[in-house]
């Protein structure tokens, strides 16, 4: 119910605060909403990570100090039963499902929405595992009052392949808080040197094709130094495939950054290597600091992004000799006053003025 000033109550439910595109855009949305009409509290499972930092204070979090979301799923239901909210949002598939198994044991008045940050498809690699999803989406999300899709193609995915109701789905953009990146960037990093620049943001995991990245850039200019900006499981094998192509000296690769805007500005384009995605928000923000993208049609909703962008702010490119054409295509601009490249529908404004329509009348 409304809380003693009127204000609809919404929990948001996240994994964690260690570096997500999913958990950003949540955050992003609710410190962005009217907090004289939306009362907001994050729940978290794991309230570790850099993301804590986007949180105002006047939002809440319960942070249930779980390191995995099966040992939370009590604590979570006995939360939100606490929180009073009217709407919980949460994100992330199999938190979706977690919070979707647990309706019986919440008020019958709390609305759920689940946000789908990645193609399904995705989510397990054993045939067990996708069964089980394929089930859970199906017998599970109906129980969602909606699911939210962050552009076209995975709402049909949605639809079609694993049976949610098309009347549940909604497509809500990621949005792009351009005021604040622009802040963030005001001191571009750019790597020394003569040649192309180029910067790749994202966890080390397979899904980011940064191994495929390193063996482009070796058949592209010699003259081009990669950033690649995240930490993962895969460092090892990424920092031993560099030294094998003798990149040493072109690729760094210094970490997750929380200053990762000021390297995307700093550079010539955003390479965006990745075998799936959802809506890459890291193709969006390098276009909000002006910065062009070279992406794999493979990248979910890129495709979606660049019908929406100016022409020649994103250019596709499949993997292999197609993106290192498109490399060898970018000429060096050090020092380039740059202008927004974002198309309208993902900025900040826009699209917290649909996340508040959707939670004012689910």
């Amino acid at each position: 119910m409304p809380d003693a000033f009127g204000r609809r109550r919404v929990a948001i439910v996240l994994p964690s605060f260690t570096g997500g595109g999913a958990e950003r855009v949540l955050l992003t949305l609710a410190a962005a909403i009217d907090p004289a009409k939306f009362a907001s509290e994050v729940v978290v499972v794991d309230g570790t990570g850099p993301w804590r930092s986007l949180i105002p204070e006047r939002i809440p979090v319960t942070d249930l100090g779980r390191k995995r979301i099966r040992s939370a799923l009590l604590p979570l239901a006995g939360a939100l039963r606490r929180s009073g909210a009217d709407v919980a949002i949460s994100t992330i598939g199999s938190l979706n499902i977690a919070l979707l198994a647990l309706k019986p044991l919440l008020p019958a008045s709390l609305r759920l929405v689940v946000r789908e940050a990645n193609t399904p498809h995705r989510h397990a690699r054993s045939a067990a595992g996708r069964g089980f999803y394929r089930w859970a989406y199906r017998r599970l999300y109906r129980r969602a009052a909606r699911v939210v899709a962050p552009a076209t193609y995975l709402a049909e995915e949605l639809a079609e392949d694993f049976g949610v109701a098309r009347d549940k789905i909604i497509v809500l953009h990621n949005p792009i808080d351009s005021a604040a990146l622009a802040a963030a960037a005001a001191k571009p990093v750019r790597a020394a040197g003569a040649g192309p620049r180029f910067v790749a943001v994202g966890r080390l995991t397979p899904q980011k094709g940064f191994d495929r990245l390193l063996e482009m850039l070796a058949a592209g200019p010699s003259d081009a130094h990669l950033t690649i900006l995240g930490e993962g499981a895969e460092r090892s094998a990424l920092e031993a495939r560099r030294q094998a192509l003798q990149l040493a000296n072109r690729v760094a690769m210094p970490g997750f950054q929380v200053d990762a805007p000021r390297y995307v500005a700093g550079a010539d384009a955003l390479l965006l290597s990745s075998r799936w995605e959802g809506l890459p928000n890291v193709a969006l923000e390098a276009l909000a600091l002006g910065t062009p993208v070279i992406a794999t049609p493979d990248a979910g909703g890129i495709g979606e992004i660049a019908d929406l962008a100016s022409a020649g702010s994103v250019t596709l490119a499949s993997a292999g000799q197609d993106f290192v054409s498109a490399m060898r295509n970018v000429q060096p601009t050090p020092g380039r006053a740059k202008s927004s490249l974002l198309p309208e529908t993902f900025r900040l404004p826009v699209a917290a003025k649909r996340f508040e329509h959707l939670i004012t009348v689910v």
